[in-house]
Order: C-alpha cells, then sequence, then structure tokens
C-alpha cells in the first residue's frame, strides 16, 4: 500500500499491533464498524490485508473504505473467536458474513417458587428458576413436557402455594385433581418433600439423564412390590415403560457417547449452510441448521468455526467433545475435536450432514416458489428433459377441435410463454374445409393455417405443440407441418385422455410421465385450457344465432334451454319423441310442459 497522508496513520497503527491473538475492527470514515474479525496473530492478519494482491472485488471494496482500525488482544484463540462472534452480532458490520436466522427459541422454565410449576417459555425471566434450551425442536420439546406430564402429576396452575395460603385454605381442588393430573398440594394432599423429589426426576429427564431416572424408578418399583402394594408397583412399571420407550426412539448411537456437539457444513458459491446436533448419551436432544450469507468469500473453515461459536453460545453447549468434517485450523483450549472416519462418531457427523443437504433443499424449494421467473425456468428445464427436446419449450401452443352434433367444427389454440399462459396468444378457427364431423382433416387445416401464417408474418414459432387427442390428430397435425418444411423442426406431441399417456409422430409406444410429475400438469393444463377456450367459443356461435332451431320460436323457450336440449338428445325429432319426464329431467316442469305441450299440438291433425 503507497503511503500518503490518509493511510501514514492506519501503516503506524498496523506496525504497533500485538503478535498475538484477538479480535479487529475495521471502520469507515464515519466511524461505523464495517468488519470485524479474529487472528492467532493480529499484526499478521491485518497487515495481509494492506500487502496482498486481493483477487476479490469486494474485498478490494473493504480495504479502500478502511478509515481507522480497532483492536483486542485475547489469552487465547478461543476467546477470540467467541469475541468475534459477540462482536458481529452487535455491530452487524456490512462485510461480515450474514446469519440468516431470527428465530426465537423455547426454554423449559423450571419455576422458582413452592411447588415449582414446569412449562415452556420464550421469556428467561432473572427470578432464580431453571431454564433449560434452548429447543430448536418445538416438536421435541412438546414430546418432552407431555411425557413428563404423563409421568408426573405437577400442577399446572399459577396459584401461590405458600404454607402460609395452604394452612389458611384459601384454595379449593380443581378438575386436574379429579382426573389425576395433579396431587393437590394446594389443599395439603402433597407434602412438598414429595413434590420437590417429582421435580429431580423431572431435572434429570430434561438434562438427557434417563437412565439415571429409570433406576431410581425400579429401585422404587421393588421396595413397593415388597411392601406387598402391587398397584403402586405396577404403576412404577408402566412409568419405566414410558421412559425405555423414549429412551429407545431418542438414542440413535452409542450411549456412551455423552455431551458431544457435532456440526456439518454445505459451501456454495453465495451460501454456506451449517447443522448442529447436540448428543446426550447418544441421543440427539438439540438440532437446528442455519444459512450464512458470504460476503468476502470466506473459507469453509471461517464458516464452519463462526456457526460453531454462535451455536455454542445460543444453545449453552458445555460439551468439550466437537465432531467436526476437516480440522478448522484453529485452536480452541479446552475443546477436543474428533474428525471421525468410521464408528458411532461418523455415523453421528453423516447424520448431521443429511439435515444439512435436507435444509439446503427446503431452502431452495422455498425460494423457487417466491421466485417466479426461476420456478418457471425449472419447470422449462423438466419439460425438455421429459420431452426429450433440444431447446426449452419458451413458447407452447395447444390446439382442440370441438363440434356441435357434427356440424358447425371450431378449433380453439392456446399459447403458454414461459410456462404461463399468454392469453394475447389464443386464437379461434372456424374450420373452412372440412364437412361433417372429421376431427383428423379439422386438425390439418388449422395447424397448416396457422403456421403457414406464422412463416409468412416471419413470427417466432413455437419449440413445443401439444394437440388434444391421440395417433390420429398427431399424425394430421405432422402431415401439416411436413408440407411447410417444419416437421422435426418443432417438437410435436399429442395427449390421449383416456391414460393421459403422449405420443410422438412415427413412434408407436406411448410415453408415460409421472401422475404428479410437472411436466405432466403443464400439458394437462394446456389441454384443458384449450378445451375451455373451444368451448367459449362454441357457446359464442351459438348465441349469436349460427345455428337455427325450431325451439328458438317456441314461445317461453329461450337460447340457453334449446341448447340444454339439443346437447342432451342430440336432435329435434328426438326431443319430440321424448316423454315429458325425460324433458324434464333436463330443463326442469315448467319448461318441460311448454316443450311438451308444443309438440303434442304438432301432432295434431
Amino acid at each position: 500500500m503507497k503511503e500518503t497522508k490518509e493511510n501514514t496513520g492506519l501503516q503506524n497503527l498496523i506496525r504497533s499491533l500485538p503478535s498475538g491473538p484477538g479480535v479487529y475492527r475495521y471502520l469507515d470514515d464515519n466511524g461505523k464498524v464495517i468488519y470485524v474479525g479474529k487472528a492467532k496473530n493480529l499484526k499478521k492478519r491485518v497487515s495481509s490485508y494492506f500487502t496482498k494482491k486481493h483477487t476479490s472485488g469486494k474485498l478490494r471494496l473493504l480495504v479502500k473504505k478502511i478509515a481507522d482500525i480497532e483492536f483486542v488482544v485475547t489469552e487465547t484463540e478461543r476467546d477470540a473467536l467467541f469475541l468475534e462472534n459477540n462482536l458481529i452480532k452487535k455491530y452487524q458490520p456490512r462485510y461480515n458474513v450474514q446469519l440468516k436466522d431470527d428465530k426465537t427459541f423455547p426454554w423449559l422454565c423450571i419455576k422458582n417458587e413452592p411447588f415449582p410449576r414446569v412449562f415452556p417459555t420464550r421469556n428467561l425471566v432473572k427470578d432464580g428458576s431453571e431454564y433449560y434450551g434452548p429447543y430448536a425442536s418445538v416438536k421435541l420439546m412438546r414430546t418432552m413436557l407431555d411425557m413428563i406430564r404423563q409421568l408426573y402429576p405437577v400442577r399446572t396452575c399459577a396459584l401461590r402455594l405458600t404454607k402460609k395460603n395452604i394452612d389458611a385454605g384459601k384454595f379449593k381442588v380443581c378438575l386436574e385433581y379429579h382426573i389425576g393430573n395433579c396431587l393437590a398440594p394446594c389443599v395439603g394432599k402433597q407434602s412438598e418433600e414429595d413434590y420437590d423429589a417429582i421435580i429431580d426426576q423431572i431435572r434429570s429427564i430434561i438434562k438427557g439423564n434417563i437412565s439415571q431416572v429409570i433406576l431410581e424408578l425400579q429401585r422404587l418399583m421393588l421396595e413397593a412390590a415388597d411392601k406387598m402394594d402391587f398397584e403402586k408397583a405396577q404403576l412404577l412399571k408402566e412409568k419405566i415403560g414410558i421412559l425405555e420407550n423414549y429412551k429407545s426412539k431418542s438414542t440413535i448411537v452409542n450411549p456412551k457417547i455423552d455431551n458431544v456437539d457435532v456440526l456439518s457444513i454445505i459451501n456454495e458459491e453465495k451460501m454456506a449452510y451449517v447443522n448442529y446436533l447436540r448428543v446426550i448419551k447418544g441421543a440427539v436432544v438439540q438440532a437446528h441448521t442455519v444459512e450464512l450469507k458470504k460476503k468476502l468469500d470466506e473459507t469453509e473453515e471461517d464458516l464452519l468455526l463462526f456457526a460453531l461459536t454462535d451455536f455454542r453460545n445460543r444453545f449453552h453447549s458445555t460439551a468439550d467433545e466437537i465432531i467436526l468434517p476437516f480440522d478448522p485450523g484453529y485452536h480452541l483450549e479446552g475443546l477436543k475435536i474428533t474428525i471421525p472416519q468410521r464408528g458411532d462418531r461418523k455415523q453421528l457427523l453423516d447424520l448431521s450432514r443429511r439435515n444439512t443437504l435436507y435444509y439446503k433443499m427446503e431452502r431452495e424449494r422455498q425460494k423457487e416458489l417466491t421466485d417466479p421467473e426461476r420456478h418457471r425456468k425449472r419447470i422449462l428445464e423438466t419439460l425438455k428433459k421429459d420431452l426429450r427436446m433440444n431447446e426449452l419449450p419458451e413458447q407452447i401452443e395447444c390446439f382442440d377441435n370441438s363440434n356441435f352434433q357434427g356440424d358447425y367444427p371450431v378449433a380453439a389454440m392456446v399459447q403458454f410463454v414461459n410456462a404461463k399462459p399468454n392469453k394475447k396468444g389464443y386464437r379461434h378457427y372456424n374450420i373452412k374445409t372440412v364437412t361433417g364431423p372429421d376431427d383428423y382433416a379439422s386438425m390439418e387445416e388449422v395447424i397448416y393455417r396457422r403456421y403457414s401464417r406464422l412463416l409468412k408474418e416471419e413470427k417466432p414459432l413455437p419449440q413445443l405443440i401439444v394437440v388434444d387427442g391421440g395417433k390420429g390428430q398427431l399424425n394430421a397435425a405432422a402431415k401439416s407441418l411436413e408440407k411447410l418444411g417444419l416437421y422435426g423442426k418443432i417438437t410435436l406431441v399429442g395427449i390421449a385422455k383416456r391414460l393421459e399417456e403422449l405420443y410422438f409422430p412415427n413412434d408407436p409406444l406411448p410415453l408415460y410421465l409421472d401422475k404428479k410429475s410437472e411436466s405432466l400438469k403443464v400439458i394437462q393444463q394446456l389441454r384443458d385450457e384449450a378445451h375451455r377456450f373451444g368451448i367459449t367459443h362454441h357457446r359464442s356461435r351459438l348465441e349469436k344465432g349460427t345455428i337455427k332451431s325450431v325451439l328458438t320460436s317456441i314461445d317461453g323457450v329461450g337460447f340457453a334451454t334449446a341448447q340444454k336440449l339439443l346437447w342432451k338428445f342430440k336432435s329435434v325429432k328426438n326431443i319430440e319423441k321424448a316423454s315429458f319426464e325425460e324433458i324434464a329431467e333436463t330443463i326442469g316442469k315448467a319448461k318441460a310442459r311448454i316443450v311438451h305441450n308444443y309438440f303434442q299440438q304438432e301432432k295434431k291433425p
């Protein structure tokens, strides 16, 4: 760095930095902290920012903005790590890793009061109460609390159960006592000594010492059996069964692995994902994953250390062993770092890695749902792959033919752009060259008319054409594309309604896509939209009087009634032959009487 009046002070400060561990802060012209870092050797680390040639544009910009440097010397590297984490949270500097996690986790509280309550809370009050957690998994906390309440009749009321109030008879038993959820210490039916013994067992369960509680319950069960108190012994046996069941579900590795933290990381270009597991006696009692937004091309080691410090602070971990996927290259006094290659510890590390991967996949899915463009691009990529296309189907057009009683054939075309309906591109076609109900000829005509016009007007062609129908309609469409010299240049598929199978030209075997696949859903949406659009056009033509009927000349019978009858009976002659009851089923008794009477009058000489 060239010396100027502006940076001479910085150079002098760097030269005076100590060589021990510590934390440094970079400040801008306004005295705002823009970066916080840790170092094994403060002088060496800070000077590297100004002597090395940086390839990262963000790092060059950071160095350019540094106007002042502050530092704190620490006793150990571990102290520097924890101080750095706390300062980043305090100042939230622009160029530091951003922890994308704003959750407030719940705790289990054993209240500091006579006959203590046990309940979940998110607010820690310094009143001498005991707090256990925090619990990253609310479900895990609820499961534990439900088990505790199933095992032990502890009170849930907020009454002030002092000896003075109980002796004065200020309280009455409530419903919880009558249904067996509480032993009514409020009226002196349970002594404080017995209640505190229960709280001791609850405390052990929360701490993860379930085996210890089981041993104590087994001792009490044998005592009760010796005293011939078989009812009490059976109750204790049931409690032991509940604890054994919970223990078997929560223990995933050797119970000898006690008070251990496990971390794994997935590092990507802009983000990193870190999972944390806290293991007590072989059971995972805490599990949480965070997302780290990178700012200055941070190393994987730096990201893992940052997350490790945050997790241990947040979950008040006292573990003296940490299982990691690699050596972070930083000395943590009093902590044993294990990088397992096999065995139970490797099993825990693999579990952590899977949790990290699942979290990453879920986050990406959520981002796609909130980012329509990204979501649509993925759908197009899936369509391209499933239909074996050479290019993304950014423009798709779908055709559907329909007719009325074999006459007045029409066709509809709908257009999707980037997997989204483009209603400006929708088109209706009245079939001109086909007489009678000939779906194949109608499809051949409309495909030829559509794409001969696009070629003539030099407008963009679609990458995918979908026709509603099986091999017949598909071959008719292929014939028109061949005439226009477009066959093979545009992907053409037909969708048959019966089994929702897809057909390609000159391929006798259909393609079956998974019923839940996004590709099939898009094609079905195209087909359904084309059908809806075609029906709308047909009805419009009918309403404009394109089709005339004797029915519309009957007083009291409008177009809608006539249309219902023709759709049902197919012709006026069939309506004339129908009974009153058959007509009434379609248009109701009042209208049916008018129509039936009309035809009865017509039959009279």
